[in-house]
């Protein structure tokens, strides 16, 4: 049995890939100094670099800047007495962007973790000049290659219906109660999704009677302005009424028949497994599963905001900032590329229409 465990650790060991040095084994100066990125501002009191950052958000850029120092254990080269951000060199990040290429990871996640290494180091010292590793991010990004979701992209149109398809089949084919229930919820999870593309975290952490609630006889989400990812706007949308019935027979029967005796709980979403909440990992894995068997297409939660982007671009091009709206974007040139995208798409069609015509003589 011994032998067992010891091979399957040296299994998952080998699959891990590199370590990232947690932040209690950080040197002491980065430590401290990342404690005091991260104090929140107090009344009239700013807080640290970080304050201003969504949890997630400090903890990419913690585990980014882990990764770089656990680089440097690995390598003999980490100086445990070194002051904050001091150890992001040349000297220190040439060999680390080699290795991260001989790992052969993708060119676009090779210039993430030197954007995200960046910005830690400017966090943990924000008079540090980075400025030669910023043109060493502009040259990675010109070779940047990025995988194409041009395949994956589908519209709004399609996504509602698939959710809305796989509720009235629950309804009328469904074998057993339990399943009746799992399907409903099922379907107006994409729905939902298709209708109010908030970012996946938020989605799985939607509580009842909280940022989910009834205001008369309308369903609306409501996102704390700290719950964002620019923690800068409060996001507000009322559900549209097609799916009022829906969240009621979810909510009466379907969730109640899922969560079985288990731990009363105000989580929206519940595991069939657990009966108690969907973690965001789980969710997001389930959302990509039920589109893959009804429409064909893996479909992330974070492209039903491509997807919003871009039905948002193609009907209505007219209201150039509706994308950046919708999906709660501070800066309008985050949805640029999907009105340049339909954009592109019509002038291919005009082209080729032109073509077909001259050849047609």
């Amino acid at each position: 049995m011994k032998n067992t465990d010891t091979k399957r650790a040296r299994k998952r060991s080998s699959h891990a890939g590199p370590r990232s040095l947690p932040i209690r084994e950080w040197p002491k100066a980065d430590r401290t100094a990342w404690e005091e990125a991260c104090r929140p501002g107090h009344r009239f009191k700013p807080g640290g670099a970080a304050s201003y950052l969504a949890e997630v958000s400090r903890q990419d850029f913690a585990s980014r800047y882990g990764a770089f120092l656990g680089f440097l254990q690995r390598t003999g080269r980490l100086d445990l007495q070194a002051a904050a951000a001091a150890q992001v060199t040349p000297s220190n990040v040439g060999p680390y962007i080699a290795e991260l290429k001989s790992r052969d990871v993708t060119s676009v996640t090779v210039w993430n973790c030197v954007y995200k290494l960046r910005r830690a180091g400017e966090l943990l010292d924000p008079n540090v000049s980075l400025s030669w590793l910023a043109e060493i991010e502009k040259d990675l990004a010109l070779v940047m290659e990025p995988k194409s979701k041009f395949d994956r992209v589908v519209l709004i149109g399609r996504l509602l219906e698939a959710g809305l398809t796989l509720i009235a089949e629950a309804q009328e084919f469904a074998k057993s109660d339990f399943e009746r229930a799992k399907d409903i919820r099922n379907g107006l999870m994409i729905a939902l999704l298709a209708l109010c593309p908030i970012r996946v975290k938020n989605f799985a952490a939607l509580e009842i009677g909280g940022t989910f609630k009834q205001v008369n006889s309308s369903w609306w989400i409501a996102v704390p302005q700290f719950n964002t990812k620019t923690r800068t706007n409060f996001e507000e949308r009322r559900v549209h009424h097609c799916l009022n019935d829906a969240i009621e027979a979810y909510l009466t029967k379907s969730r109640p028949a899922l969560m079985k005796s288990g731990k009363p709980t105000s989580a929206l979403w519940i595991s069939s497994r657990t009966g108690q909440r969907y973690t965001t990992k789980n969710l997001g894995t389930l959302i990509s599963k039920i589109t893959r068997q009804t429409i064909g297409v893996d479909v992330s939660p974070h492209l039903f905001r491509t997807a919003a982007a871009t039905t948002a671009a193609i009907y209505g091009g007219d209201t150039p900032h509706l994308a950046s709206a919708l999906l709660g974007h501070r800066d309008p040139r985050i949805a640029a590329e999907h009105y340049i995208r339909v954009t592109s798409i019509n002038a291919a069609n005009t082209y080729a229409e032109i073509v077909r015509q001259y050849r047609s003589g």
